[in-house]
């Protein structure tokens, strides 16, 4: 990245300012703005995230945000009600509370003197989430939002369930919340009362895990703040970005699809990173993208920003298996609209072990396959978001395709392009009332290493609907479709299109109440591709982005190395397999505000051979905050099994502080199993 020290505006920085609300709470925010705002208004741009402005964020947040104020915005910056040193408790995401409070926010800013009226919102994650929900409710001033790695579906496109079947997700990111919301604010910053404020998240905290598992259909819950049950309620333009290697990929496109407004869509290689710091790479200018967005949408500046293609994708050439990239060889592509003209569908159906081709004219026979997956099926699949640290790409699929079904094309005589959503229709039949089937494409070389190019699941039982699912009829036989995730992709000549299926595709998802076998009938079942032409002539005209660039960081210097682990292991005496991974920040100490921090998280998820009840995870996270005179930590551990009938959740929380437990408290708590 290049660092910018010549901007077009001199700025000024607020490190802490209360932005008081309705019910008497105060939210922290940190404010960079033009120094020439106080006479000369200007729009404002929010950034609304519970990630902690004052330390564990204060990297990132000024790479972008004195970029953009340099350009003439001020940029806010607030940490949700209950995080970092904002008032109040954080319980649970996207509640009512949260959109409220950020409509309230959006007003406080429109009424200051050096803002102009014209607001808009942006983030990532937690903080696209959360523009694209405030949008959604149409508040006065905002204009436009910018937005990457989100949903505008809560249920069915998140990191909890997928296909009706829950992810291991669910639990690591619940396991990050509850430690997340449970941090004290900054003395320093808040005075004597941080103890006071500390106490109340402490007392009000619980697993975030339980109430989502009480969820396990679509029902109200998911419903709220879920653009997708009401398209027509964003008005403003969007910005939408993603990467293929983030587990929400699929948004962009679907929001491009179903919204009537000014719109843009931007899917690169990345992973759950912001575009200008995307890896694997390469990273894009993303930053000047957003500049020339807020330009012409909060300022009405005609340059110019809506021409070219709805949609530029990076087009992803074929590489080996890795769990890490640093780049992904490509091109970008360009549609004028989504869906697009350019792409069209190839068929191709199943026929014994193999793939045949589209337009064979060959009739499927009525054969039938069956796979009862082990629960090893998985420990190669990688997180279903990836951040690329520790690696945490799926792996070469050769050995997890020897527990599935395989259907493979024959070498690949010419090259094939692929860019949207490919489909899976199977005709099955379980041998049980409650199973799942998963299903990967891969990239074959002919040296017969497998990459997996995406994937999809379903729980069966959902195979009509998310909100009322229905046990199977053993023995009976079903239609079903798995959609697979949204991937831009190149098969070169030579090459193998595989198909894979299997009933199990652990941990990354968790795994049926039971073994079941599925029978897959041939005749009926089909794979089709979302194909596009090789050399569509617009992508030729395409502007190249420019290179990454922003605000230096401050400095911080480092205590303690950083760690990171993926390790797979299986003992062959007692037949366990754990998968263990570490994400350790290291101690470090923010110069600017003197204040240190240490993140460690660790996720393990183990099983023993093919006892479904054996199936466990865990997420353990300590974090922690000091100065000479000040050293608090807090412990969190949330452990997740279950039977054929019930989840099982036991937690722990600890607060230290000077090295003496000062909070503790456990939950041991079951939630009944429906159909998942």
């Amino acid at each position: 990245m290049r660092y910018v020290d010549q901007l077009p505006c001199a700025i000024q920085e607020e490190k802490h300012v209360t932005i008081p609300m309705e019910d008497g709470v105060k939210l922290s925010a940190r404010i960079w703005r033009p120094t020439a705002s106080d006479a000369e208004p200007v729009p404002a741009v929010l950034e609304y995230i519970p990630y902690r402005k004052n330390d564990l964020t204060a990297t990132r947040d000024a790479i972008h945000h004195p970029y953009i104020a340099g350009h003439g915005y001020a940029c806010v910056r607030v940490d949700l009600r209950g995080t970092g040193e904002s008032e109040g408790v954080l319980l649970d995401e996207y509640l009512e509370q949260e959109q409220s409070d950020a409509e309230e926010v959006l007003a406080w800013i429109a009424e200051q003197p050096w803002c102009d009226g014209n607001t808009g919102m942006m983030g990532i994650s937690w903080g696209a989430f959360a523009a694209l929900q405030t949008a959604a409710r149409q508040p006065p001033g905002l204009r436009a939002i910018c937005i990457a790695s989100f949903t505008d579906d809560r249920y069915a496109d998140d990191m909890h369930y997928l296909g009706g079947a829950m992810l291991s997700d669910n639990l690591a990111e619940a396991g990050t919340m509850f430690a997340y919301a449970t941090c004290p604010p900054d003395p320093a910053v808040v005075g004597g009362r941080w103890r006071e404020m500390w106490r109340q998240r402490l007392d009000a905290a619980r697993p975030w895990v339980l109430e989502w598992l009480r969820h396990q259909q679509r029902d109200d819950y998911w419903r709220h703040a879920s653009l997708s049950e009401d398209y027509s309620a964003l008005r403003c333009p969007v910005l939408a970005s993603s990467g293929w290697a983030d587990g929400y990929s699929n948004a962009v496109t679907r929001l491009l699809s179903n919204v009537d407004v000014p719109r843009k869509g931007l899917i690169g290689p990345w992973s759950h990173k912001l575009p200008h710091l995307g890896e694997p790479g390469p990273a894009i200018g993303y930053l000047q993208e957003v500049v020339r967005w807020w330009d012409h949408w909060l300022k009405g500046v005609d340059n110019g920003v809506m021409d070219g293609p709805m949609l530029k994708a990076w087009m992803q050439e074929s590489v080996p298996p890795s769990t890490s990239y640093e780049e992904r060889p490509g091109r970008w592509v360009g549609e004028p609209s989504w869906p697009s003209p350019n792409i069209g569908e190839a068929v191709f159906p199943l026929r014994g072990a193999a793939l045949g081709m589209p337009d064979a004219g060959e009739e499927q026979e009525d054969r039938v396959r069956t796979v009862q997956s082990p629960l090893s099926v998985g420990q190669f699949a990688g997180k279903w978001a990836s951040y690329n640290a520790p690696p945490d790409l799926p792996y070469d699929q050769r050995e997890e395709d020897g527990g599935s079904l395989v259907y493979q094309t024959e070498p690949l005589a010419e090259r094939i392009e692929i860019l949207g959503a490919p489909a899976v229709v199977l005709e099955v039949a379980a041998d049980a009332p409650v199973a799942q089937v998963n299903v990967r494409l891969s990239d074959v070389a002919p040296d017969g290493r497998s990459t997996r190019i995406t994937y999809g699941v379903l729980n069966l039982t959902h195979r009509d609907r998310e909100e009322a699912p229905e046990a199977l009829e053993p023995g009976r036989r079903y239609q079903v479709r798995v959609p697979l995730h949204g991937v831009a992709q190149a098969f070169p000549p030579g090459h193998r299109i595989r198909l894979s299926v299997s009933t199990s595709y652990w941990p990354l998802v968790w795994p049926a109440p039971g073994p079941a076998l599925l029978s897959v009938y041939e005749k009926g079942s089909t794979l089709t591709l979302p194909v596009r032409p090789t050399d569509v002539p617009e992508d030729k005209a395409l502007l190249p982005f420019g290179e990454p660039e922003g605000c230096a960081p401050p400095a911080v210097t480092r205590l303690s190395e950083p760690e990171q682990a993926w390790t797979v292991s299986r003992d062959l005496v007692n037949y366990r397999s754990v998968l263990d991974i570490v994400k350790d920040r290291g101690r470090q100490r923010h110069e600017d505000t003197g204040i240190e921090t240490g993140l460690r998280a660790c996720e393990q998820y183990s099983w023993i051979g093919e006892d479904f009840a054996s199936v466990r995870g865990e997420s353990a996270w300590e974090m922690r905050f000091g100065r000479p005179d000040w050293d608090v930590r807090v412990e969190t551990r949330t452990v997740l099994t279950s039977d054929k009938d019930t989840f099982y959740v036991n937690a722990t929380l600890d607060g230290y502080e000077d090295g003496r437990r000062v909070f503790s408290r456990t939950w041991n708590e079951q939630i009944a199993r429906e159909n998942v």
